[in-house]
């Protein structure tokens, strides 16, 4: 959901479309460009793919106790360009970004269309955290997430997790492993793994809805049946 170390580049492209973007994600490749100034994307297909197991979803008692605070408001698919650009500015330790203007302009596209999503946390008018990704059956591929208050992206992810639990999703593909990533369950696959659940999801359908109320989320997220709390 935050770029890592690239396994495997495929050669720039200029011409990409939304479609032939939906038919690559499908095929277990998505793209990345090198810096928000260049104008071209390649395609990128890791060798050990990053999935969160929504099975094994991990929330700290800390993060169980600030989301109960109510301290944040959460939206969906209200404010995908200002998530986006959240997403692609700079923050400490990471100056450049991966998102350009073609990664833009396509997932504009598909968001439009019904495909890509957004997730958004507020802290009264502000945009404090969010995240975004591309919805296709019963997979959900998490591109980005940014922060600019305390738990601002963790927040969104615990969202997104219950959405996808309430809505039937059975994937949830975060292309690679960060430490951040890894607190909350993340983990390498094989490629070869990875593409068998992405076929299956695909062959599933599942609902992207509303966030959940937060008794909703306090069922779905900290059962002891279903989640891992420390």
């Amino acid at each position: 959901m935050e770029s890592g170390v690239v396994r495997q580049r495929l050669e720039p492209l200029t011409d990409i479309t939304a479609d032939l973007l939906l038919k690559a994600y499908a095929y277990g490749v998505f793209p990345m460009a090198k810096s928000r100034a260049d104008d071209k994307v390649f395609w990128v297909q890791p060798k050990q793919r990053g999935v969160i197991p929504l099975e094994k979803f991990h929330v700290s008692r800390s993060m169980r106790k600030f989301l109960r605070r109510g301290d944040v408001t959460v939206s969906i698919d209200t404010a995908f360009a200002a998530v986006l650009e959240g997403c692609a500015e700079p923050k400490p330790g990471r100056q450049e970004t991966w998102i350009n203007a073609k990664i833009v302009e396509l997932f504009t596209e598909l968001h439009a269309a019904g495909f890509a999503h957004s997730i958004e946390v507020w802290r009264g008018p502000e945009l404090v955290g969010g995240l975004y990704g591309l919805a296709m059956g019963a997979a959900f591929f998490g591109e980005s997430m940014f922060s600019r208050a305390e738990n601002g992206s963790k927040t969104a992810l615990c969202h997104l997790v219950g959405i996808m639990k309430r809505g039937g999703f059975t994937l949830l593909d975060t292309q690679f492993i960060t430490d951040h990533l890894a607190r909350f369950g993340a983990v390498e696959i094989p490629q070869k793994d990875y593409l068998a659940q992405l076929g299956a999801a695909l062959s599933q359908q599942a609902h992207f809805g509303p966030p959940l109320p937060q008794r909703e989320l306090d069922a779905v997220l900290f059962s002891q049946a279903s989640t891992q709390i420390s």
